[in-house]
C-alpha cells in the first residue's frame, strides 16, 4: 500500500507525465534493432489478407487432459487452450523478437527500459461483451505471480509494480538493474477476465470452460478425449494487422490419442488432418501408402531459421551418482549417434553440440576476445576446457563400432573412483552400483533408449528405461522423482528471463520449474544475468555464447540431435501463404480450399 500511496503522490507532483514525455507512444518494440514493420503496416509478411474463413482443421494430441486451467501447476492442461485468450502485444514470427500490439494499442518505453505502459485498446472485449481493463491487467499479474507456475516467478520476478496511470494505460515498474528485456516479455502477457475468476478457485483444476477475449471459445469437448474450439464470430480483434490472415479455421478440433505410434495410424486413417512428424523413423517409412502417391496426403520439409535450442538424456544431479562431472562425461560416450542416425533416423537428423545451436548465438571454436573479458572473472570457477578446447560430444567414426569410446568412458569413471566389480561399476569407496532408470512418456523413444542403455551395459552400468502414462510422468517431473529423462530446453533467437527458470539456482528446488536438470552455479546465476542486461544485439550474441560454453562443459545432459526443417504431412484440402517465416511453418496462417476439400472428399469415396 505504501508503494501505491509513493506512486500516487508522485503522479500528483507530475513526475510521471514528465517521465511519459519522454517515452514515444509506439505501435511494438524490438528487443535490438528496428521494427520491420512501420505503424501503418496492414499484415504480417507471411499472411493472406484475403485468405478465406470457414471449415474444421482436426489435429492430434498425445495423452489426456483434465483441466481448462493451464496457467497452474496441478492438472494436465488442454491443447489449444491459448486460443480463447489475447496477449497485450503479438509476436512477428519474422523478426527475431519483436512484438505489436494486440489488446495495447501502444506501449511507452523510456530509454533505459526501467519501465512500460500500454494503453489498452478502446474496443478490446470479452466473448460475454465486457471491456477488457487496466483491473484486468493488474489482477492478472498478481494472481499469476501468486498461484501461477514457477515459470511466472523467475519471468516476471524483476517488476518492482503495476499501477493504473490511466483509464485505459497500465505501467509496470522495474526493479533497479538491466533488463532490457523486460518490456517484451510483459508484452507477452496473458490477460485474464478478473470479474470471470474472482468469485472461483483459479489454484484448482478446472473443466468450466473459462471465458476469454480471443479469436476463439470452447464449443464443446470429451474430458481427455477430445476438444473443440470455434471460432468467434465478430470477434473484436480480428481486422488488427497483427491478426488479419491468421486464424482462418471456423472449428478447430484436437483429439486425444494414447501415444505417437496409435495417433499416426489415425492421422492415415483419415482421422484427423494435419501432423507435425517428430519421428524420422515414421517420416522415413510410415507414409510409404497410396494415400500419399495418390496426392491425397501432402508431405512436406519446410526449412526454418530459429534456433534448435537443446534435447540431451537429462541428468538429475540431485541424485547422488550424477552429481559428478565426470561421471555424467563418461556416461555420453555410451551413445552412438552416428549409428543411431544411419539405422533409427536414416540421416535426417545433425547432432546437437550447443544450446542454442542452428543460430548465431551457438559457442563455437575457440572464445573471442569479447567473450573471454566475460568468462576470465570465473578462471578457476568453470571448467578450464571453456578457455582451451572446443566443446563437441563424443564422435564414434565407425557407425557401431563403438570400443574405442567405451574405452574411454570406462577411464574416466575408473579415475573417478567407479570400478568393476563382479561385471558391475561400483563405487570403490561406498560400494554403490552405478545404476539408473531413464524415464519416458512414449514408447517410440524406446528404440533410441535401449541402444544406449545396452552400450551402457558394456561399461557395467545399468540403466533401467520405462515408459509411464502421461500423467505419472508429469507428476514425477515435477516432484524430481526421476534419475534420467529426455529433456528439451526451446531457445528462441533472443535469449532472455526464460533462462532462469532453465539453469537459475532459484528454480532448482522449485517444483514445476523447467530446471530438470538442478543446476545451482552462482556463476551460470551471473552469466545468465548478463544476458538478461545485454544492451544490444552484439553484446547479447557475446554473452549467450559465454553461457553457452559453460553449460556445454558442465557435462550436464547427453546431447541428442535436431533437424533444421520442420517435417508436416497434411490431407490435402488446405492453402497456406507463399512466406514461411524465419521461426518456420505457422498452421494458424493456412486455410481450408472449399474446392481442394470438396475433392478430396470425392476422392475417398469413390475409393471405398
Amino acid at each position: 500500500m505504501r508503494r501505491i500511496f509513493a506512486v500516487c503522490i508522485m503522479f500528483l507532483i507530475s513526475p510521471i507525465g514528465a517521465l511519459a514525455a519522454e517515452a514515444p507512444i509506439a505501435h511494438g518494440i524490438s528487443m535490438h534493432g528496428d521494427l520491420k514493420y512501420p505503424a501503418n503496416f496492414t499484415h504480417f509478411d507471411y499472411t493472406n489478407p484475403n485468405a478465406p474463413k470457414g471449415g474444421m482443421v482436426r489435429l492430434g494430441a498425445e495423452g489426456t487432459f483434465d483441466s481448462f486451467n493451464s496457467f497452474i501447476i496441478k492438472g494436465n492442461g488442454a491443447a489449444g487452450v491459448g486460443l480463447i485468450y489475447d496477449n497485450l502485444m503479438a509476436h512477428a514470427a519474422d523478426e527475431a523478437f519483436t512484438q505489436y500490439g494486440l489488446l495495447a494499442e501502444s506501449i511507452q518505453v523510456p530509454q533505459d527500459r526501467s519501465w512500460a505502459a500500454f494503453t489498452l485498446r478502446k474496443e478490446a472485449r470479452w466473448h460475454d461483451g465486457q471491456p477488457v481493463t487496466v483491473e484486468d491487467v493488474i489482477w492478472t499479474f498478481h494472481t499469476l505471480m501468486a498461484k501461477g507456475r514457477p515459470l511466472y516467478k523467475f519471468y516476471y520476478g524483476s517488476v518492482a509494480d503495476v499501477v493504473k496511470t490511466g483509464e485505459r494505460t497500465v505501467r509496470f515498474n522495474f526493479k533497479p538493474g538491466e533488463n532490457r528485456e523486460l518490456p517484451l516479455i510483459i508484452g507477452e502477457f496473458t490477460i485474464l477476465p478478473k470479474h470471470y475468476w474472482q468469485d472461483r478457485d483459479f489454484d484448482k483444476t478446472t473443466l468450466e470452460p473459462p471465458l476469454g477475449s480471443g479469436p476463439y471459445k470452447i464449443e464443446k469437448f470429451e474430458a481427455g478425449r477430445s476438444i473443440t474450439f470455434k471460432r468467434v464470430e465478430n470477434w473484436w480483434g480480428q481486422d488488427l494487422p497483427v491478426n488479419k490472415g491468421l486464424y482462418n479455421f471456423d472449428r478447430i478440433r484436437y483429439d486425444y490419442y494414447r501415444d505417437g505410434t496409435i495417433a499416426l495410424e489415425a492421422f492415415k486413417a483419415g482421422e484427423f488432418d494435419y501432423r507435425a512428424e517428430n519421428s524420422s523413423s515414421s517420416w522415413a517409412r510410415a507414409y510409404d501408402i497410396p494415400y500419399v502417391d495418390q496426392g491425397l496426403i501432402k508431405k512436406e520439409e519446410i526449412s526454418h531459421n530459429r534456433s534448435s535450442g537443446m534435447q540431451g538424456y537429462v541428468f538429475n544431479t540431485r541424485r547422488e551418482i550424477f552429481k559428478d562431472r565426470a561421471v555424467r562425461r563418461a556416461l555420453a560416450y555410451a551413445f552412438d549417434f552416428e549409428w543411431s542416425n544411419k539405422n533409427l533416423f536414416y540421416g535426417q537428423y545433425t547432432r546437437t553440440r550447443s544450446y542454442f545451436d542452428n543460430s548465431e548465438l551457438a559457442a563455437t571454436g575457440l572464445p573471442s576476445p569479447e567473450e573471454l573479458a566475460i568468462l576470465e572473472p570465473y578462471r578457476g570457477r568453470i571448467p578450464d576446457e571453456v578457455f582451451t578446447t572446443e566443446y563437441n560430444p563424443p564422435k564414434n567414426e565407425v557407425p557401431g563400432k563403438i570400443r574405442k569410446n567405451l574405452r574411454i568412458a570406462s577411464k574416466i569413471l575408473t579415475d573417478a573412483g567407479w570400478i568393476i566389480k563382479d561385471k558391475k561399476r561400483v563405487n570403490a569407496k561406498t560400494g554403490t552400483e552405478l545404476k539408473f532408470e531413464v524415464m519416458l512418456n512414449s514408447p517410440i523413444s524406446e528404440r533410441i533408449l535401449l541402444p544406449y542403455a545396452k552400450n551402457l551395459e558394456r561399461l557395467g552400468v545399468t540403466a533401467t528405461v520405462r515408459t509411464i502414462d502421461t500423467s505419472q510422468y508429469r507428476r514425477r517431473f515435477d516432484t524430481r522423482d526421476f534419475d534420467m529423462m529426455i529433456g528439451s530446453f526451446g531457445q528462441s533467437l533472443s535469449p532472455g528471463n526464460e533462462q532462469r527458470s532453465f539453469w537459475g539456482s532459484q528454480a532448482a528446488d522449485l517444483e514445476g520449474s523447467y530446471n530438470s536438470i538442478g543446476i545451482k552455479d552462482p556463476v551460470i546465476d551471473e552469466l545468465v544475468e548478463k544476458v538478461i542486461a545485454a544492451p544490444s544485439r552484439k553484446e547479447l550474441v557475446t554473452s549467450v555464447k559465454a553461457l553457452d560454453r559453460v553449460l556445454q562443459w558442465g557435462h550436464w545432459l547427453v546431447p541428442n540431435f535436431h533437424s533444421t526443417y520442420d517435417r508436416i504431412a497434411y490431407w490435402n484440402k488446405f492453402g497456406r501463404p507463399k512466406v514461411t517465416p524465419i521461426q518456420g511453418n505457422q498452421i494458424m496462417a493456412w486455410w481450408v480450399e472449399a474446392n481442394k476439400e470438396n475433392l478430396l472428399k470425392s476422392k475417398l469415396s469413390s475409393a471405398k
